[in-house]
């Protein structure tokens, strides 16, 4: 017999009302990074749709950035979701999308859906909401209480967040956070992660003199800082990306996230197998170790090259550090590295946002809630990722507020999150309104007791 709740949550994301709220919430240019970001016009839009629902709004700032936390309390005796999502996104790139797309409208080509922020995050918070919506319209109350957390800084390292439920830790008190970002392992692949790896930039300068030397006359005979730092940079990795800096990496993976991550093809498959850490399966490696990028590279005038050995040069290097690895000095571990192979006059410096590695244990008995609710619904188990292989604000969920943690993604590996021509499918959109519309119930009939 089919269910009747996922059928109605299925209709909801089919529906025109969807569709227009999702032009509604990508029109806002949410842009992290600009100054006339219509911050404050998004959280008053969205806050208009939760009131609705029956939530109690507090707009609240920390380090001088704004949140919105809405509170559903149904009673306080059932058990608490807490639910996160951010309304900021990347800057648009306006002229780089294929047939010359407006960013900030929704668009439809092929059955994929177009518009910056529809997989990060504002889709994935759309389905969420259309799924609570849903399950109050079906049995008019969820059994659960609900407070959302909503951000407008994540893409920028979410300042002010760990300030914001440290401070507000009674008004976010919760048992189980239960929320979506990221990407599934394949688009009709259900998912479920527990974690993330950190993640921070380091970048790397070597100056060695004022103004360039002529290549000829010098050429030879004059330390080049680019070729210097090109050899400093060759040590990180082996010629295979395999990480070389120990303290960099978590030492061991665990059995029970091998177990997790047995025949797991990461990435959509998108990968080169025989990169990285030769004893580690392309899951392990993305999902259970860390891994060193280098991001950009810089030396001389790369437009308009001329014949002088350039003065400097600069790299930055970013590190995806796995659950397990000692974070207190990453910076030292990089220094003492460079150090012990000759690099002693390259300086290092952070630069940009930061995320610190946690993730809830694979067995945790709120895992298996949501596990056997997504089996029992779907029809089959969901993969669970013991870690994303990306960088989200766990940590500040995890270990700041002590809260179980799992991830529902609703994205796919070829979004093209953080690119133009940023999409989703649309047949995406009705399973996973329906998962989290089951799973949402499941949860809040399992009980307190079930989650901790």
């Amino acid at each position: 017999m089919a269910d009747p709740l996922l059928k109605a949550a299925r209709d909801a994301a089919r529906s025109d009302m969807f569709k227009a709220r999702m032009a509604e919430l990508i029109a806002f240019r949410t842009d992290a990074t600009a100054t006339d970001a219509q911050i404050d016009p998004y959280l008053d839009h969205i806050g208009g749709w939760l009131s609705a629902l029956g939530f109690d709004l507090h707009r609240l700032k920390a380090d001088g950035y704004p949140f919105l936390v809405a509170r559903r309390i149904e009673d306080p005796a059932l058990p608490t979701l807490l639910s996160y999502s951010h309304g900021d996104v990347v800057p648009g790139m306006a002229g780089r999308w294929v047939d010359s797309r407006d960013p900030w409208a929704l668009t439809e080509a092929d059955g994929l859906w177009y518009g910056r922020g529809i997989a990060d995050n504002k889709g994935q918070f759309l389905v969420n909401l259309t799924a609570l919506d849903t399950v109050l319209g079906h049995q008019g109350a969820l059994g659960a209480n609900v407070i959302w957390l909503i951000e407008m800084g994540e893409e920028i390292g979410s300042p002010g967040l760990a300030q914001l439920c440290a401070t507000h830790r009674d008004l976010l008190r919760a048992d189980l956070l239960l929320a979506s970002d990221g990407p599934r392992v394949e688009a009709d692949t259900p998912t479920l992660f527990l974690g993330a790896r950190g993640g921070v930039t380091f970048r790397l300068d070597l100056h060695l003199r004022e103004g360039g030397r002529h290549s000829g006359n010098f050429g030879g005979a004059l330390r080049n800082p680019a070729l210097v730092l090109a050899h400093a940079l060759t040590t990180i990795t082996d010629r295979n990306g395999a990480l070389q800096i120990p303290d960099w990496t978590p030492g061991t993976v665990p059995g029970a996230t091998r177990a997790a991550l047995d025949g797991l093809t990461p990435a959509g498959g998108a990968i080169d197998p025989d990169w990285g850490v030769p004893d580690l399966t392309p899951a392990e490696r993305i999902h259970a170790w860390s891994s060193a990028e280098i991001l950009a590279l810089h030396a001389g005038d790369p437009p308009r090259p001329v014949n002088a050995i350039p003065p400097g040069a600069s790299a930055w290097v970013q590190l995806r550090y796995a659950p397990g690895t000692p974070d207190t000095d990453l910076s030292g571990a990089l220094r003492r590295h460079l150090d012990l192979h000759g690099f002693q006059d390259i300086t290092i410096a952070e630069d940009g946002p930061t995320f610190r590695a946690s993730q809830t244990p694979v067995d945790h008995p709120a895992v298996q809630v949501a596990v056997a609710s997504a089996t029992r619904r779907m029809g089959r188990p969901p993969v669970v990722l013991p870690s994303l292989g990306g960088s989200l604000p766990n940590d500040i969920f995890r270990e700041g507020l002590g809260l179980p943690t799992i991830w529902v993604p609703h994205s796919y590996p070829n979004c093209a999150q953080h690119a133009p021509d940023e999409h989703l499918p649309a047949a995406l959109f009705p399973d996973a309104t329906a998962l989290m519309a089951g799973m949402m119930v499941d949860i809040a009939a399992a009980g307190k007791s079930a989650l901790t």
